[in-house]
């Protein structure tokens, strides 16, 4: 994997960018799609590579390897052949999945022990292993198997997460190191920085990532209940350290706000649920603000969903029919909910991509942030 530092904003620390992977490149700043399971929930591939036109897609580690498993998966010939997609995959190591699953799983130097959710079994996760498994799934980038602690975590224990989690890095750099891909592309291997919300800790942490120079690095546990300031703050602390030739990935974060913020910190790569999550459930994200389109106000509207085109969406139906959708509890209102926000997601991305190139994104960012505050 490589990344080309195209442009730095001059009144922002916004980036533009490049990634090449052996499935194809990456122009940055991008927002990843979620397709936890070897999906992106109710969106069929075609669709997301065609009509949302999303770059990359992320996978959990966690999930694959429960369902369908890894003999699956390499029987598959890696994750990309059995969902069939053709464009670079990011998988996460299963550190979030562990650390939400608190009352279920034993953390010790050695890895975490857990229970799944789904049948209760046993298992196990090592930093050796992880990389094991994401070798099988195929992922074109794969994560350092780390511990997320909650936002709320006191120093003592957010210190003693942090050393864990470094001392799991270098045995997980260490497997990555001797081990190859088992299907003839190249995959990458990023470090993350943890260190909750305090900022010794989190220097402390960027500066051991920075010396490894790996191909890129991201930054863990935020977005986990600390205050949206704060995290921030942090990225602000870890983006001034880590190395600007290799991409920055703030992990499952999160609104469009917080997108347009983290990139205006120098954060050049981003994953959520959010889009398809919230599209299930009726919430729409536009250039204007937000809709809940269950609203009785919609019914009589037949405008676009987003009068400025953020998505293929808006060329089809109205803001009328897809309350209908809703109302009626077909499956395809959240399906088209989840397309549109997903391409409007993309569209953000794109449009950051656009003015850093013109030199006009801090404005722009400035008023797309006030817009996004809007219930329509």
């Amino acid at each position: 994997m490589k990344f080309k530092l195209l442009k730095t904003d001059t009144k922002t620390n916004a980036r533009l960018g490049e990634i090449t992977t052996d499935h194809g490149k990456i122009q940055t700043p991008i927002f990843m799609p979620v397709g936890t399971v070897g999906t992106v929930k109710g969106v069929h591939q075609k669709e997301v590579k065609e009509d949302i036109k999303a770059q990359i897609i992320l996978g959990n580690t966690y999930h694959l390897y429960l369902r369908p498993g890894i003999e699956i998966l390499k029987a598959a010939g890696g994750l990309h052949k059995f969902m069939n997609w053709n464009g670079p995959i990011l998988t996460d190591s299963g550190g979030y999945q562990v650390f939400s699953l608190s009352d279920n799983r034993k953390l010790t130097k050695a890895g975490a022990k857990f229970s799944s959710h789904i049948d209760g079994s046993k298992h196990e996760f090592t930093p050796e292993n992880v990389v094991d498994i994401q070798r099988i799934i195929g992922a074109d980038i794969i994560m350092a198997f780390d511990e997320c602690p909650p936002g709320t975590a006191d120093y003592s224990y957010a210190s003693k997460s942090l050393d864990l989690t470094m001392h799991w890095l270098i045995r997980g750099l260490k497997q990555f190191d001797n081990s190859e891909s088992l299907y003839g592309y190249s995959q990458a291997f990023f470090p993350i920085v943890q260190g909750g919300v305090y900022s010794d800790l989190r220097k402390k942490a960027a500066y051991q990532i920075a010396e490894l120079q790996r191909e890129g690095n991201a930054i863990g546990g935020l977005s986990v209940g600390e205050p949206t300031e704060m995290m921030y703050e942090m990225t602000e602390v870890v983006n001034s350290i880590l190395p600007a030739d290799k991409p920055r990935y703030l992990m499952g974060v999160g609104t469009p706000v917080n997108i347009l913020e983290g990139i205006s910190r120098g954060v050049d790569m981003f994953d959520c649920v959010m889009p398809t999550r919230n599209g299930r459930n009726g919430m729409l994200f536009t250039s204007e603000g937000i809709i809940n389109i269950k609203n009785k106000k919609w019914e009589n509207d037949f405008s676009p969903v987003d009068p400025e085109g953020t998505s293929y969406v808006d060329s089809y139906y109205s803001r009328a029919y897809l309350r209908h959708l809703f109302v009626s509890k077909e499956l395809l209102g959240p399906q088209i909910a989840s397309i549109h926000n997903l391409a409007f997601y993309i569209w953000l991305v794109e449009t950051a991509r656009t003015k850093i190139e013109q030199g006009t994104f801090s404005e722009w960012k400035d008023q797309m942030v006030k817009n996004l505050a809007v219930r329509l």
